[in-house]
C-alpha cells in the first residue's frame, strides 16, 4: 500500500502541511508514504503532442500510489492557486476524453483520496457560510472525473496565527491516515448508501404525512387525487431539498 501526500500551499511548514503530515504519520504505520510539495515544481500544461516532463514525473508517482491525500488552504474564499494550477495542468491526464469531449475515468480509476483544507474563519462562521466548500468542490470535481473514490475530508478552521495543530486535530489526522492506509480495493459503501437512502425516504414520508395532516385541518383532502397530489408535491420538495444539501452543499466544516 502506498499513500501519497500532495501539498498545494506556499509554505511547507504551515498548518496545511502539518495536517497533511499528521495524516501521513497515521498511514505510515501500515503503508509506504511519500509526499509532493507542488510549490517546488514549475508546472505548465502539456503543449499539443509535447508532454511536460514535470507532469510526467508527477504522473508516475500518482500512478504508483493507492491513496492520494490532497492538502491546500483556502485563499480569498477559494482553493489556493498552487493546487489549482496543478489541477488545471493535469486535467488532460486525470481522465481520457471520448469523441464528444466527455471525460472517461481511465488509469486512476478506483484509487482513493482524502482532501484537506483550512481557513482563517472560525468554526461557526465556516459551518454557516461554507467558506471551505469551494475548495473541496474544486478538488472533488477533478478527482471524481478520474474515477477516484473519496474517503474523507478534513478541515482546520481559525488558522490565523496558528502555529501548531491542536491535539484533537493531530489525532484526527493520524486516525484518518490509518484508516486510509487500510482501505478496501473496491468501494464498499454501496450497501451503506442504500441503507441511508432507505432511511432518508422513510423519514421524508413520515414528515410529509405529518405536514399533510396539518394541511388537512385547513383544506379538506377527502378526495383521493387531492390527497395524492399534495403528498407528491410536499414529498418532492422535502426530498429535493435534503438531496441538494447532502450532495451539493454539505461539506465537513468544523
Amino acid at each position: 500500500m502506498r499513500v501519497l501526500g500532495i501539498l498545494g500551499a506556499h509554505r511547507s511548514d504551515g498548518i496545511t502541511a502539518k495536517m497533511l503530515q499528521a495524516v501521513l504519520k497515521g498511514a505510515s504505520e501500515t503503508a509506504t508514504v511519500d509526499w509532493i510539495n507542488l510549490a517546488d515544481y514549475e508546472l505548465k500544461p502539456d503543449h499539443g503532442d509535447q508532454s511536460n516532463p514535470t507532469l510526467d514525473k508527477l504522473e508516475k508517482q500518482l500512478l504508483a500510489a493507492d491513496v492520494w491525500v490532497l492538502a491546500a488552504p483556502v485563499y480569498l474564499g477559494s482553493l489556493s492557486g498552487v493546487m489549482k494550477n496543478f489541477l488545471d495542468c493535469f486535467r488532460n491526464r486525470i481522465a481520457r476524453y471520448n469523441a464528444v469531449g466527455e471525460a472517461v475515468p481511465d488509469r486512476f480509476k478506483n484509487k482513493h483520496y482524502v482532501t484537506i483544507t483550512d481557513c482563517y474563519a472560525g468554526g461557526i462562521e465556516n459551518y454557516v457560510t461554507g467558506v471551505t466548500d469551494a475548495a473541496f468542490k474544486t478538488m472533488d470535481k477533478f478527482l471524481t472525473m478520474g474515477g477516484l473514490i473519496k474517503l474523507r475530508e478534513i478541515v482546520v478552521t481559525h488558522t490565523w496565527g496558528m502555529q501548531q495543530l491542536s491535539p484533537a486535530k493531530q489525532a484526527e489526522g493520524e486516525r484518518v491516515g490509518r484508516k486510509a492506509a487500510t482501505k478496501k480495493e473496491r468501494d464498499d459503501n454501496t450497501v451503506k448508501r442504500y441503507i441511508e437512502l432507505f432511511g432518508m425516504i422513510a423519514v421524508m414520508a413520515l414528515v410529509t404525512m405529518g405536514i399533510e395532516a396539518g394541511i388537512g385541518l385547513w383544506l379538506p383532502l377527502h378526495n383521493f387525487w387531492a390527497y395524492y397530489g399534495v403528498f407528491v408535491v410536499v414529498f418532492y420538495v422535502l426530498l429535493a431539498s435534503i438531496l441538494h444539501f447532502f450532495t451539493v452543499v454539505k461539506h465537513r466544516r468544523r
